[in-house]
């Protein structure tokens, strides 16, 4: 790979919320400028977007930011100028004045890089074009691409941008990068994608972890879920049922404490894929404890990351409407938890297992238990334990907030969090919580006049303006595939 660094690299995350070092993103690329209202759905999208405004008034303050927190050399100083520039230079990997951070890391770029070794190029579009149903010409046509082309190519599934021919469908979901995979430790699992439309997504995925030096200290390390013996010889409708399918997405996984995980039942994953993770992950010896959090399978939920995320050690902010759902019903034999009739109740179940002790799970009684416990007895916070509602727990605004994402925050460092800034109700709960609120335009202007400093900000809520973003149905955590934070 004549142009990529020797980027083999440390990987660990032992939490949702200790100081952020490095994570893989994808900026919003051509394809998802060709999404079509007839197909938006198909391809698991919301909505149409505007595909500019996403990138210079939105995404592009995502970036500037992650730089600021995990690569200031980058940026700093340079905002002004950045900004000035039509052309966007800064943010297209390939391009000259590219940021070409290995903090920030876009997966564009590590794309381009596996695509420089001409064993991996031939591999790897014979593979597309087979998932594709291309013919032999499109795939001999593809070769004459150079590597910075032909990923651009395999991400938008148009050719270079001035024509009009699309090749395939486009990815727009990339730049959810949570659902491609997840670092468990030192570990990396890979994504199980239920929906078709995400099938190129994972095999780009596949190929990156698998052949980019950047992971390969890591290669005995990467975990891939099997699929459900036999299950093409089931009928269509049972491989639709949660025992048959083996589906899994990295937005229903959280790393939450170093032997903790949460897996979540849920639309996109399976109660099978999760079963499969945590005997592969105990096996492994990678976790000693893993929670599998059920919830009801709308979309309006989709991930477990829609529905709660971590802002500090002590904090969480969640939808009240699923929080706390405890009642005499729900006291039953936990095996009832893996019941046919269980799996379509629209209830919240919650069951953690213990290395060894895969046949005595412990039903837990409502989510603010399990997070409670999770602060004080994982994580070994001091402080009283605090929630945050989406939409303040008002109706109609805890649903409506939720979502547009009011849940779904990075967390850059401990009480430092990235969210949308049209969640208002939130936005206020997290007032009276003692957050300070400030725009990413506002703080990034701090940050250049050295009036705020990543490094001593605390109990802060950055709001990333949304209106095209937010009709994507994801936000800041969906946005990140962290593969290196600090220690709590």
């Amino acid at each position: 790979m004549k142009n990529s660094k020797p980027l083999a690299t440390t990987i660990k995350v032992s939490s949702e919320v200790g100081r952020l070092r490095k994570l893989l993103i994808h900026s919003p690329d051509r394809g998802l400028g060709k999404v079509i209202p007839s197909k938006a759905q198909d391809w698991l999208f919301e909505d149409i977007v505007h595909l500019d405004t996403m990138r210079r008034n939105e995404y592009d303050y995502y970036v500037k930011l992650l730089l600021y927190f995990l690569d200031p050399d980058k940026i700093k100083g340079k905002i002004s100028t950045i900004d000035s520039d039509p052309e966007r230079n800064f943010y297209k990997p390939g391009v000259e004045g590219y940021f070409n951070s290995d903090r920030v890391i876009d997966l564009q770029r590590l794309l381009c890089e596996i695509l420089e070794d001409e064993v991996v190029r031939c591999q790897l579009i014979a593979s597309i074009c087979g998932v594709e149903r291309c013919s032999f010409k499109t795939q001999q046509d593809l070769r004459a691409y150079d590597p910075n082309e032909l990923a651009k190519i395999f991400i938008s599934g148009s050719l270079p941008d001035g024509t009009e021919r699309m090749l395939f469908a486009p990815l727009p979901n990339l730049i959810f990068t949570r659902d491609i995979g997840i670092v468990i430790n030192d570990h990396i699992l890979l994504n199980k994608p239920a929906k078709a439309a995400r099938t190129r997504e994972s095999l780009l995925a596949q190929y990156i972890f698998f052949h980019h030096p950047m992971f390969e200290r890591y290669r005995e390390n990467i975990i891939e879920i099997p699929n459900n013996d036999h299950h093409f010889l089931l009928p269509d409708d049972e491989q639709q049922n949660d025992f048959n399918r083996s589906t899994l997405e990295g937005g229903d996984v959280m790393m939450v404490a170093p032997r903790h995980l949460l897996i979540g039942c849920s639309e996109r994953t399976s109660l099978y894929a999760a079963q499969q993770v945590m005997r592969l992950l105990f096996d492994r010896n990678v976790v000693d404890t893993i929670t599998i959090v059920q919830i009801p399978k709308k979309r309006d939920y989709m991930h477990i990351d829609t529905v709660f995320t971590q802002v500090k050690k002590n904090v969480w902010v969640l939808l009240g409407s699923l929080a706390r759902q405890g009642d005499e019903s729900r006291k039953k034999d936990v095996l009832h938890f893996f019941a046919p009739k269980d799996m379509i109740e629209k209830k919240m179940k919650i069951m953690q297992f213990y290395k060894g002790l895969e046949h005595k799970p412990i039903e837990i009684e409502n989510l603010e238990d399990l997070l409670t416990d999770i602060s004080q007895n994982d994580l070994g916070a001091k402080e009283e334990v605090k929630f945050i509602y989406s939409g303040n727990n008002e109706f109609p605004f805890g649903e409506r907030e939720q979502w547009t994402d009011s849940c779904n925050l990075l967390a850059l460092k401990d009480g430092v969090v990235i969210g949308y800034d049209r969640n208002d109700k939130t936005l206020e709960a997290f007032k009276r919580a003692g957050f300070n609120v400030i725009k990413a335009a506002d703080l990034l202007d701090k940050f250049e006049n050295d009036e705020l400093s990543p490094d001593t900000l605390t109990d802060t809520y950055i709001m990333l303006p949304s209106s095209e973003l937010s009709r994507a149905r994801g936000g800041s955590h969906c946005m990140s595939m962290p593969i290196l934070r600090d220690e709590l």
